[in-house]
């Protein structure tokens, strides 16, 4: 991962360590497959609504010519930052690693 981002990250779990937790602070990891095979990975805090502004082509410039997608895992995460660092995790995965934690279901 860029050190740029590490050092962001970094920042942000420290950032949140000092924030007083709410109960509706639920995030989820997201990988969807696109229509011509391809991942795309993301997080959201409303899973039913995001993956319909994916199919409606307006959540992402890149599955928005990629249609129809298809939610293949998600994840719950204790809270946005979290799910950042996960996001970025998986997105620097290589793609077998990327399959193998998607079918390991």
């Amino acid at each position: 991962m860029n050190p740029k981002y590490r050092r962001m990250l970094r920042l942000m779990q420290e950032k949140e360590k000092n924030k007083p937790r709410r109960k509706r602070d639920k995030w989820f990891l997201y990988v969807l497959e696109c229509n011509d095979g391809s991942f795309y990975t993301g997080i959201t805090n409303n899973m039913d609504r995001r993956l319909q502004a994916h199919q409606e082509g307006k959540a992402s410039k890149f599955t928005r010519t990629r249609r129809p997608v298809k939610l293949l895992y998600q994840e719950s995460c204790a809270g946005r930052t979290a799910a950042l660092v996960r996001e970025c995790a998986v997105k620097s995965l290589p793609r077998k690693k990327k399959e193998k934690l998607v079918w390991k279901k």
